[in-house]
């Protein structure tokens, strides 16, 4: 996750790298090629944009889990990239780095849960090991560790110290296991690489109770020369096994990646969702994480009405240019503006909002960070502060088997700016087309329209008096169900 860059936090390069770090600025990424086919994708004509399906395809509908429903409502988690990068100043380690460099000397990982509590994040997510290998506990893995650094004597563990944390302010954590690990001699020798991994992942699942996300991120592809080992062999990842260990040791936590299994990368770091954005994929198009092409970032970008898979986007994006912490960049943290455009091109189109936020060599989080942090939620909490359509008469139509009509009498003339619609996704993901019009007169105007709603779509307009506002479904893949419609001022 970087400005410009690759994908997320570890397939990425940073555009303002010094030039101890140039030897990564070459380096090609999975998510570097990824991104290039983004213009393709937006360009090309989605399969879908004029579609219709008969009752037999949509006989058995995907639905969300409990854990899918609960990770999607949560709607905003705060990331945190803290390891050797933030001492080294780079983006990406090479996994020669010494651990002797991590020793943050006022580390306050219950401050972090405080700044995310009060921002309005339900989840935190770690990055445990990044591509360089170093881990935040105390591992049997290997040596590359922070029980060889001079951190708290060599006794402390930062992941005991994050998920303490997150409980005590009453958060879900969530780690980021790097898959691509460049410290490690093994990595390229597959199954013994495989079996390391997996003991990695054992003693984060097995240590710190319940474990709500799990983050799979930097897994080159086959034919990413960042596959490549040591030992000049290619590394072939165990996905069903990595997956199917997840699921036996912690059985109600999502797992990210870009074939999920449970969430899927929303295919760019910029926290923008696709428009259209089904929740629904198929899986066959993303089989693993790596694989790249045009349909791939369609998949990511918009999912799929006809997916026989729930897989809901998640939208990552860093409030600095880098992932990690670095001082020059001080002065280049997103304004509030900016973040309030991200919460409605992530959470106003069906995503979740994942925004990282890096703490400091002294293992803080910047004050310049937490107060746009705040000043966001301040913003999007006076927005939404009072529904105009709360107290209105509405009535719900079925006018066909693919359309539906929702009308709300306010009672009387009321500006408004924003719709917010929902769908009941428990029931599944079904709205593919609609518009909303609004009048004080006989005369219907449109206001604004749409494509997919899901679990939330956020609609901006320039603010328009209105006394009664219709929504009209003109296009659904399933039977319709009522939508939910807020409006705000």
């Amino acid at each position: 996750m970087d400005d410009g860059r690759i994908g997320e936090s570890g397939n990425r390069q940073s555009g303002n790298r010094q030039s101890g770090d140039r030897q990564s600025e070459n380096l090609a990424s999975r998510r570097s090629f990824l991104a290039t086919m983004a213009g393709v994708a937006v360009a090309s004509r989605m399969p879908w944009s004029r579609f219709s399906f008969s009752t037999d395809l949509l006989a058995a509908r995907p639905v969300p889990s409990a854990s899918q429903l609960e990770w999607q409502r949560d709607e905003f988690a705060l990331f945190l990239h803290f390891g050797v990068n933030t001492f080294t100043d780079r983006e990406w380690g090479d996994g020669k780095e010494s651990p002797a460099i991590f020793n943050p000397t006022a580390l306050d990982a219950r401050a972090w849960a405080r700044s995310a509590k009060e921002v309005g994040a339900k989840t935190l997510v770690l990055t445990a090991k990044h591509h360089d290998g170093f881990c935040l506990w105390p591992t049997k893995t290997t040596e590359h560790s922070v029980a060889k650094s001079p951190w708290r004597g060599g006794r402390g563990d930062l992941v005991r110290e994050f998920v303490d944390a997150c409980r005590a302010e009453g958060l879900k954590p969530g780690l980021y296991l790097s898959p691509w690990d460049r410290h490690e001699p093994r990595y390229g020798d597959s199954p013994r690489y495989n079996d390391f991994y997996c003991e990695q992942l054992t003693e984060l699942l097995t240590r710190y109770g319940a474990i709500h996300e799990v983050w799979f991120d930097g897994a080159p592809g086959p034919n990413d020369p960042q596959g490549v080992g040591a030992n000049g062999q290619r590394q072939k990842y165990d996905w069903p096994r990595i997956w199917q260990l997840v699921r036996k040791l912690q059985p109600k936590a999502v797992m990210f990646s870009d074939a999920g299994p449970d969430v899927r990368w929303i295919g760019n770091e910029n926290g923008t969702a696709g428009d259209p954005n089904w929740s629904t994929v198929d899986p066959n198009v993303v089989p693993y994480p790596g694989v790249g092409g045009a349909a791939v970032m369609r998949m990511l970008q918009n999912g799929d009405p006809a997916g026989t898979s729930w897989r809901p986007g998640e939208s990552d994006v860093s409030i600095r240019p880098g992932w990690f912490y670095h001082p020059r960049e001080d002065t280049r943290v997103k304004t509030v503006d900016q973040l309030v455009n991200l919460y409605f091109t992530s959470v106003g189109r069906n995503s979740k909002l994942l925004l990282n936020v890096p703490p400091t060599r002294e293992g803080r989080l910047h004050e310049v960070d937490v107060a746009r942090m705040a000043g966001m939620r301040e913003r999007l909490n006076m927005m939404f502060a009072r529904d105009l359509a709360a107290k209105g008469r509405t009535t719900w139509k079925q006018t066909s088997e693919t359309s539906a009509v929702l009308e709300t009498d306010l009672g009387t003339p009321m500006s408004a700016s924003i719709a917010d619609l929902r769908e009941d996704i428990t029931r599944g993901q079904r709205v593919a087309q609609y518009t909303l019009e609004g009048r004080t007169d006989e005369t219907w105007k449109a206001i604004s329209k749409g494509r997919t709603i899901g679990c939330r779509k956020l609609d901006r307009f320039t603010a328009v008096t209105v006394r009664y506002v219709r929504l009209t479904i003109t296009e659904t893949i399933d039977t319709p169900r009522q939508v939910r419609l807020g409006l705000y001022s």
